[in-house]
């Protein structure tokens, strides 16, 4: 398998020509099912498993399973910044550090999978009370240089959970 294959298994993501409350409702779903998601494909692994690598020079199983959270904390963050701040510059964060540390190399993923459901579980109830026109709200992504809708945000999340989720379940079906 090539690289960018194995980098990006299930492609980039890609905003949709049409946004509307269908897709909204998709979206939401797809963040709303990912911790369970993520429970089931790692259930059974063990530690060797975990320590894999999903990708010459990727993060291991267990990193992966430790950046989703940390990746999510900081977009309902940012989201909540989009809604109640005029146009935020949010705070980026190093991911490539975050999963180097002692935790996220080494510690036990159900810390990481608890956290996930609790988050997504108030992220999906915060989502609800949205209208379609908040997604429209704009936030400045410093090192990106861009700014930002909410509606490109939820779609990159929901992207984003289901393409380190393919990095799991690929490298475990190897």
């Amino acid at each position: 398998m090539d690289l960018e294959k194995l980098k990006y298994p299930i492609g980039q993501f890609a905003m949709p020509d049409v946004f509307d409350q269908k897709q909204v409702d998709t979206w939401i779903s797809e963040i709303e099912v990912l911790p369970e998601q993520l429970k089931r494909a790692t259930e059974n692994l063990t530690d060797e498993e975990l320590n894999q690598v999903y990708r010459p020079g990727g993060w291991t199983l267990r990193q992966v399973v430790h950046h989703v959270p940390d990746s999510h904390l900081n977009a309902y963050i940012r989201f909540k910044q989009a809604i109640t701040e005029d146009v935020p510059v949010i705070r980026p964060y190093y991911e490539e550090r975050w999963a180097e540390t002692g935790e996220a190399k080494n510690g036990d993923i159900k810390l990481s999978l608890d956290l996930l459901t609790g988050l997504h579980q108030r992220w999906v109830a915060f989502l609800k009370t949205l209208k379609i026109e908040d997604y429209q709200r704009r936030y400045i992504h410093p090192a990106q240089n861009k700014e930002l809708t909410l509606a490109n945000m939820l779609g990159m999340y929901a992207w984003h959970g289901k393409h380190h989720l393919a990095h799991i379940t690929n490298t475990i079906t190897k």
